[in-house]
C-alpha cells in the first residue's frame, strides 16, 4: 500500500466522504450520524436525510472527521469531534459521561474494503488523536463494538 495521508473532512472533500461511503451512506445509511442524533431522528432521516444531515455539518465548517488516502483515493475515515457533537453517548448506558472533563470522542471508523487489515485504522486513530491534540484535547475517548458474525457491512460491495 502507498503512503497514507489523512486530512480533515471539509467541504472540498466531500465528494472523496461520498465515494467512500457508496450510495449506501457506508453502516446501512448512517452517514456517521448515528451518535449526533436521536434514534427516532436518526430513523426518520436515514439514508438521504443522513448525507444531507452530515453534508450540513461539513458545509458550516465544522470538521467532522478525518479522511485517509491512497494516493489521491479515498481509502478510510474517522470520526472524531468534542464530545458535545455526539449527544447520543449521554443517553448510553454504558457510554455516559463519567465527569465534567472536556472530552473528544471517537465514534466511528469506515475502511473501504480492499484497504482493510492493512494498518488503516490504525493510522487513523492516531491521527484522529493527533488531530483533538491540536485543538485542545487533553482526554480523547473511544467506544470500541465487536462487530457481529466477525464483520460489518461494505457499501456497494466494497
Amino acid at each position: 500500500m502507498n503512503q497514507l495521508t489523512i486530512r480533515p473532512l471539509t467541504p472540498s472533500r466531500w465528494r472523496d466522504l461520498e465515494t467512500l461511503f457508496g450510495k449506501s451512506g457506508a453502516y446501512g445509511g448512517c452517514w456517521c450520524m448515528w451518535f449526533r442524533v436521536t434514534h427516532s431522528q436518526f430513523a426518520k432521516q436515514r439514508n438521504a436525510g443522513s448525507k444531507r444531515a452530515m453534508k450540513k455539518i461539513v458545509n458550516s465548517g465544522e470538521v467532522p472527521g478525518l479522511m485517509a488516502y491512497s494516493s489521491d483515493t479515498p481509502v478510510g475515515w474517522v470520526s472524531v469531534a468534542p464530545r458535545e457533537a455526539f449527544p447520543a453517548l449521554d443517553r448510553s448506558r454504558v457510554a455516559k459521561r463519567v465527569d465534567d472533563q472536556l472530552v473528544w470522542s471517537i465514534v466511528c471508523f469506515f475502511v473501504a474494503k480492499q484497504y482493510r487489515r492493512t494498518g488503516v485504522t490504525v493510522e487513523l486513530l492516531k491521527a484522529a488523536v493527533e488531530y483533538a491534540r491540536a485543538h485542545g484535547a487533553k482526554i480523547v475517548e473511544g467506544y470500541p463494538i465487536e462487530p457481529k458474525k466477525g464483520s460489518t457491512p461494505d457499501p456497494q460491495g466494497r
